[in-house]
């Protein structure tokens, strides 16, 4: 039986690593850890340095004394085209010759600078047309994502779209259902947001805003340097120092701006759906946990948002585990979970 690949989510801030296996009773954790990468390493859900991030990558897997070299990695970011189409019902033979030509038609980047892959969704026998999960990716950058991974001396078997990711780990944890839920994971830089629907992906978007504007803007009015803002966003400082009062109205304020912008989101996915409501919210990613943010998105959508646990049905051995690690950092650990769910040769 093919073993689950390593989940390497490689982050503008930080490397996340979660291996997995397989048992009767459901999943159960092997490994986890972080790594942080150097600023501008990656930007924007592009390689800027691989060289940098190889580096951190190779380091996190030898301080988790991982032997297994093969891994699956997500590609985000305006580079990342996702898009349902309609096209004249065909088999899947047919349909596997015909997608780069229907591509040609839906994403903004010649047909030969990009990866494409594709699901069928549905196939209506009334009008004898299908819907169909079509997937682009720049070449490019899913080459500088591959070549970090070659030079840390591991085997890039799966490279898929973060916000599929994000899915396959709630999936695992709360089962699927026929509510319409957003999911959102909020990076340092990226935030995706995926909306479900009847256990579909129904909507993603990519919005190049996360936990850096928090800390850039603290800077700014305050400032500091990069590790006290972060401290201070984090709600921790150094020694006894106190929290400067003016933290929390900066936090208030960028949560405000970011949450408008994910409102947004969801209001053009209501605007283009017949289903007219979300549920609920479920956040991921660091920067969820800024309380300040959890209730802008409540205020603003007027929904209930909670917290994703990408352990909820993962089995994590507490004699093994420093629990309080785990716990601190699980919010981060939700695209990596997702990979780490995959094996060689999956489709979408």
């Amino acid at each position: 039986m093919a073993k689950n690949c390593i989940g390497l989510d490689i982050g503008s801030s930080a490397i996340k690593v979660v291996q997995l296996k397989s048992t009767k009773r459901g999943y159960q954790l092997i490994n986890f850890g972080m790594e942080p990468v150097p600023p501008q390493t990656i930007v924007d859900g592009s390689v800027m340095n691989a060289s940098a991030a190889a580096e951190a990558i190779a380091s996190l897997f030898s301080q988790l004394k991982i032997r297994h070299t093969d891994v699956a990695i997500a590609v985000a970011g305006h580079a990342v085209i996702i898009k349902k189409i309609t096209v004249p019902q065909m088999t899947r033979e047919e349909l596997e010759e015909q997608i780069h030509w229907e591509a040609e038609h839906h994403i903004p980047f010649a047909k030969d600078d990009v990866e494409i892959d594709h699901q069928i969704l549905e196939t209506s026998a009334v009008d004898n047309q299908m819907e169909v999960l079509l997937v682009a990716a720049k070449k490019d950058v899913v080459a500088d994502y591959v070549e970090a991974v070659r030079e840390a001396r591991l085997n890039p078997m799966v490279v898929e779209v973060a916000a599929f990711s994000l899915q396959n780990c709630y999936e695992l944890n709360y089962g699927r259902s026929n509510e319409t839920v957003a999911l959102l994971n909020i990076g340092a830089s990226i935030s995706t947001v995926n909306i479900l629907q009847n256990g579909q992906s129904a909507f993603t978007r990519d919005v190049t805003l996360g936990g850096n504007a928090y800390t850039e803007e603290i800077q700014k009015q305050l400032g500091v340097g990069y590790e006290e803002a972060e401290a201070y966003k984090c709600g921790g400082t150094a020694g006894d120092e106190v929290i400067p009062e003016e933290v929390d109205e900066i936090l208030r304020q960028q949560a405000e701006a970011m949450a408008g912008e994910f409102q947004r989101s969801f209001d053009f996915f209501l605007a283009t759906t017949a289903s007219g409501q979300i549920d609920r919210v479920v956040l991921a990613g660091g920067t969820a946990q800024v309380p300040a943010l959890r209730k802008a998105i409540e205020r603003r959508a007027r929904l209930p948002v909670e917290l994703l646990d990408p352990f909820k049905t993962v089995t994590v051995d507490e004699s093994t585990f420093d629990m309080d690690y785990v716990r601190a950092n699980a919010a981060t650990a939700a695209v990596a979970v997702g990979l780490a769910l995959r094996q060689e040769g999956d489709n979408l």
